[in-house]
């Protein structure tokens, strides 16, 4: 059980009840990772953004998302976001448990083209040692078609997971997949 309230779908109501709706519109059902944001509804609202954001990004592949959310809560020692996010790589983008296992254990050998492998390499490095990240780190992304916004939004898509990941772990969510 979470170390905070959390409001349970069939116990929500006005604004919080409207984005529940949206999220099982959406999604099927409201999961645990929604549901650890319910006692902030402009937070929820702001996190559901944020993913909305990433859905269809145009140079940015569910795969090479996946990868990052993975290594920087492997990192984070988050279990509940490497779990359901190499359960999407197996089971949504038919990735094998191995390929899954091989990221963990070496990113250059992801299962991702080679422009990927670039830009995950990158984000790993800027969020891990942000201070190292130098104007080649970002000539190479561009040499290799990435726009700044590409290198922006990756590199906060890998920030901004660990703060989910302190989140998620801070108030012990639990695993409902």
């Amino acid at each position: 059980m979470p170390l905070i309230n959390i409001v349970k779908p069939e116990d929500a109501s006005g604004e919080l009840a409207e984005i529940y709706a949206q999220i099982k519109a959406f999604r099927g059902r409201v999961g645990n990772s929604a549901q650890i944001f319910s006692s902030s509804p402009e937070l929820l609202k702001q996190q559901m953004s944020f993913i909305a954001h990433y859905m269809n990004h145009d140079n940015l592949s569910m795969a090479l998302l996946a990868c990052i959310r993975i290594l920087i809560s492997d990192k984070n020692n988050c279990s509940y976001c490497v779990d359901f996010n190499s359960s999407m790589l197996i089971n949504l983008l038919n990735w094998t448990p191995k390929e899954v296992e091989t990221l963990r254990a070496n990113p250059n050998e992801a299962n991702l083209i080679d422009k990927e492998k670039a830009m995950l390499l990158f984000v790993l490095k800027a969020v891990r040692t942000p201070h190292d990240v130098n104007a080649q780190d970002i000539q190479i992304l561009r040499n290799i078609g990435y726009s700044d916004s590409d290198i922006l939004d990756a590199t906060n898509h890998g920030a901004r997971m660990s703060a989910v990941d302190i989140i998620f772990d801070a108030f012990k969510i639990e695993k409902d997949f």
